[in-house]
């Protein structure tokens, strides 16, 4: 028996601390949002940048209509990935990727998909519309998920 065997065998279970293993409790849903988002905000970063190389435009947007879509797309969505990244590590942490949790991933990550299909000059297309919905549903919801798990569960808050 090693010495790291030896020195386990006199901890009481209870006390010790075991080495997570890739997968298990992982967070699938959250990376799985996460790199899809990721992927996303880099092909809106560079529609940007092939738009400012060809149009020769160093910063901000010169003038130029098509480039404003396209850097108001990137930062929408850099406005809005982190906070339901957030929420959805905060759920998936709290209950698990149960099946609500895992819907509003994909709502939300439809949504942040959809949104720039729809930034067209003057009205908003259906992509940005149903794009915006459904962030700010999922967002909102949620929110009130991890809220009332949290609130249910506070010691401190005189709740439980």
């Amino acid at each position: 028996m090693g010495i790291e065997r030896a020195v386990l065998a006199k901890i009481p279970e209870k006390a010790r601390v075991h080495k997570r293993r890739w997968g298990e409790n992982a967070m699938q849903v959250t990376m799985i949002s996460a790199a899809i988002l990721g992927l996303l905000l880099v092909l809106l970063a560079s529609r940007i940048s092939a738009l400012r190389r060809s149009g020769q435009i160093s910063l901000g947007d010169g003038g130029n209509a098509e480039l404003l879509l396209r850097v108001r797309s990137h930062a929408n969505c850099t406005e809005w990935a982190p906070i339901g990244l957030i929420l959805i590590f905060l759920a998936e942490q709290a209950v698990g990727a149960s099946w609500y949790v895992v819907a509003l991933a994909i709502a939300f990550v439809a949504g942040r998909l959809m949104h720039p299909l729809g930034m067209k000059p003057g009205i908003p297309g259906p992509g940005r519309i149903l794009g915006t919905v459904l962030t700010y549903v999922t967002v909102a919801i949620l929110a009130l998920v991890v809220f009332a798990h949290a609130i249910t569960r506070c010691t401190t808050c005189g709740m439980v």
